[in-house]
């Protein structure tokens, strides 16, 4: 008896530590980002909708996230450059699709915009919180940093852009993730 106590003992310290774990994220990405016909209804915005691809620490993934951005400059906020202009983002939320299936759902936390119009690019860094998933996200939470630097691609006829290529990464740490292994297996059964 005392034997079955501690192989169950040792089997859930170890479900636990697979589901406990944190674990370091850096992936990159590309894609497009474009005005979005979903308004988020905060006061003086303009809203924007991004489609990404791209692979890292969770594996390979695409990302769907639609984020509001003030129409006015922010006079709180500051960029490393004097020829750049500061907006912020007051709300958003995405959501990954990994290779497998599994979705992780993050929503927006702060964000802050560096808009170069010398330059023609913007520099674009956002803190999303996890707030779990489906598949091995299940039970995920943490914290990750989105960095990115968007170039105009198209404009409308009153030349302000409206559809924009855009690169980056995401780092961060996310926690009680399943390992995309038991994930397989999961749906093997």
């Amino acid at each position: 008896m005392k034997h079955i106590a501690t192989v169950a003992l040792m089997l859930n310290l170890g479900v636990a530590g697979v589901y406990a774990h944190e674990k370091p994220v850096k992936m990159t990405f590309s894609g497009t980002s474009a005005t979005s016909a979903t308004d988020l209804q905060q006061p003086d915005t303009n809203n924007d909708e991004d489609n990404f691809a791209g692979d890292g620490t969770l594996g390979r993934f695409t990302l769907h996230q639609i984020r509001a951005v003030t129409k006015n400059p922010d006079p709180s906020g500051t960029c490393p450059s004097p020829s750049q202009i500061h907006f912020s983002e007051p709300a958003g939320a995405g959501v990954f699709r990994f290779h497998g299936g599994s979705l992780l759902n993050v929503i927006l936390k702060t964000g802050d915009d560096c808009i170069d119009f010398l330059a023609m690019e913007a520099h674009c860094t956002i803190t999303f919180q996890i707030t779990g998933g489906t598949g091995r996200f299940k039970n995920a939470s943490g914290v990750l940093t989105f960095t990115e630097t968007v170039k105009p691609v198209l404009a409308d006829v009153n030349n302000k852009p409206v559809f924009f290529a855009a690169t980056g990464e995401f780092t961060g740490t996310v926690s009680g993730a399943a390992r995309e292994e038991e994930e397989r297996q999961d749906e093997r059964q």
